[in-house]
């Protein structure tokens, strides 16, 4: 199963990469989306200001203009100090023409004249009684472009009131133009001719190649207003671009973080400890010379919902990795306390009890407690607990006597589990007080033949006898092993000659099968 994790890493790194670019895609947008309805708020605040003033500013300039127009039947010299006055107090207004029969009479700039109008504005349509142009410049300001608006009177034939109106009515708005985000602004009148930022001079509205991003209209006069700028900032789009990136690469990593921390072997192990996939095999030991059972050993399995059974060597290995050895051997215990008493009904009082013991867990400083509480869990003085463990284990000597010294003080025997295939010499046998040592397979299944294990198990078995250890052959799967091994002392047999490692209700199942070594003397 734990092969597959190469291949879960390469779909980690590119669901990871995905979700990065889609975060960075999701973030980008969100910006960019953010900074378009921001501009699309500012242009909508300015143009609103522009037609607010316009709006206010000729509404005033109508008003002062129908209160001029009773003046048109009086001559010149009987009005035109008032004429002069209501042009210095209308703001930007050059100057105000009184009109008869189409012929400007009086002017608030220069007194009496005379002048037809065509001659002044040929364009203009003196027949509409609202019309509006652009001048490139009047009489008095030649160069300057404005405004004229002709306004005819609604109760005299042939008289009216013709204004004259500087063009920059808003400089603070054509100042703000040239400012970021705008390019620009444009007063259009009659939807033809433009007074704008783009030329010092009034223009055709279809020389402004540039796109309005807004457009409205002022009340009670032909003029439109134009508010042109770039549909998107440059600046923000670069903004968003970088922060999607950012955003991208923190959420790609994040996203990578996550998902090894869910995909690793340790994640898995505690999501089986706590989904209850584990659980106990019990393997028989017998009396070499009686054949009669002596305990079991425990041995913990993985039933995975996917990938099946899973070794334990695979497993427990993962776990010592992780360091998840202690969670996984506190789980064990669990399990065996829970089949703790249908083993009582079976086994015979005194059977020895055997669990392994990894070497992250005998260091642990949980080790002792933990042992206590399954202690505790047992069935009062019935078993005998063995703790199997490792030559590997006993490497830091000093710290090994002294948890010997305490699992015998709590009346808890230790056994060396497969001993010759770790780092340690027979010395150790003599250095350590030990109650069991378990032969390993490897030495069993020599026997028979002439190999150089042979003299070694032999001087092993020697030196037990004499220390007076008490030794299990594992991995006996023969008649000639087991009766090799009981004629030259060893005390208990373990292997599938036996039996092999049985769930709880297998084992029960042969314990009411006439099985010789279950039966008890």
């Amino acid at each position: 199963m734990f092969t597959r994790y190469s291949s879960i890493n390469r779909r980690i790194v590119f669901t990871s990469i995905i979700a990065g670019l889609l975060i960075a895609l999701v973030a980008g947008v969100a910006q960019f989306s953010i900074f378009h309805h921001r501009r699309s708020e500012q242009f909508d605040t300015t143009i609103s200001s522009l037609q607010n003033y316009l709006n206010s500013y000729f509404s005033q300039i109508l008003v002062t203009i129908d209160s001029l127009q009773p003046l048109t039947v009086n001559a010149c010299e009987e009005v035109s100090s008032e004429l002069t006055a209501r042009a210095a107090f209308s703001m930007n207004v050059r100057a105000f023409l009184l009109v008869k029969n189409h012929v400007a009479y009086c002017s608030s700039a220069t007194g009496p004249m005379s002048m037809p109008l065509k001659d002044l504005v040929p364009d203009l349509d003196l027949s509409k009684n609202h019309v509006m142009g652009i001048l490139s410049g009047t009489p008095m300001m030649p160069t300057t472009p404005a405004f004229v608006l002709w306004v005819k009177s609604p109760l005299l034939e042939n008289r009216g009131v013709f204004a004259s109106i500087n063009a920059n009515l808003m400089p603070w708005v054509l100042y703000s133009s040239k400012q970021t985000p705008y390019n620009g602004v444009a007063l259009v009148v009659n939807g033809k001719t433009a007074i704008s930022t783009f030329s010092s001079k009034p223009i055709a509205l279809s020389e402004i190649t540039d796109t309005p991003v807004r457009h409205v209209k002022i009340k009670g006069v032909p003029l439109e207003v134009y508010l042109y700028s770039n549909a998107s900032s440059t600046d923000n789009s670069l903004y968003a671009l970088l922060l999607g990136l950012a955003c991208g690469l923190i959420g790609g990593m994040l996203c990578f973080y996550i998902l090894t921390i869910r995909s690793r072997p340790g994640k898995e192990i505690l999501s089986a400890i706590k989904h209850r996939q584990f659980y106990v095999v019990y393997q028989p030991v017998v009396n070499a010379k009686n054949q009669q059972i002596g305990g079991v050993e425990a041995l913990m399995r993985w039933s995975h919902p996917t990938a099946g059974n899973i070794p334990p060597d695979a497993f427990i290995s993962f776990a010592e990795a992780q360091n998840l050895i202690v969670p996984l051997t506190q789980h064990l215990f669990e399990l065996i306390a829970a089949d703790a008493q249908t083993l009582k009904d079976i086994l015979p009082p005194g059977a020895k009890l055997g669990i392994n013991i990894a070497p992250g867990h005998l260091h642990a400083e949980s080790f002792q407690q933990d042992i206590r509480k399954l202690s505790a869990s047992l069935p009062d003085n019935y078993f005998q607990l063995v703790l199997e463990i490792t030559e590997r284990d006993m490497l830091h000597q000093e710290k090994a006597m002294s948890l010997f010294s305490w699992l015998r003080s709590e009346g808890i025997e230790v056994a060396i589990d497969d001993f010759g295939t770790g780092h340690s010499a027979l010395i150790y046998l003599e250095r350590f007080t030990l109650d069991y040592l378990k032969i390993d397979r490897g030495f069993v299944s020599a026997i028979g033949r002439e190999t150089i294990t042979s003299p070694v198990l032999d001087a092993v078995l020697t030196l037990t006898r004499r220390l007076n250890i008490v030794t299990v052959a594992e991995g006996v799967e023969t008649e000639e092993q087991a009766a090799w091994l009981r004629d030259h002392g060893v005390d208990y047999l373990q292997g599938y000659l036996i039996s092999r490692p049985l769930a709880l209700n297998d084992l029960m199942a042969e314990y009411r099968k006439p099985a010789k070594y279950f039966t008890q003397d």
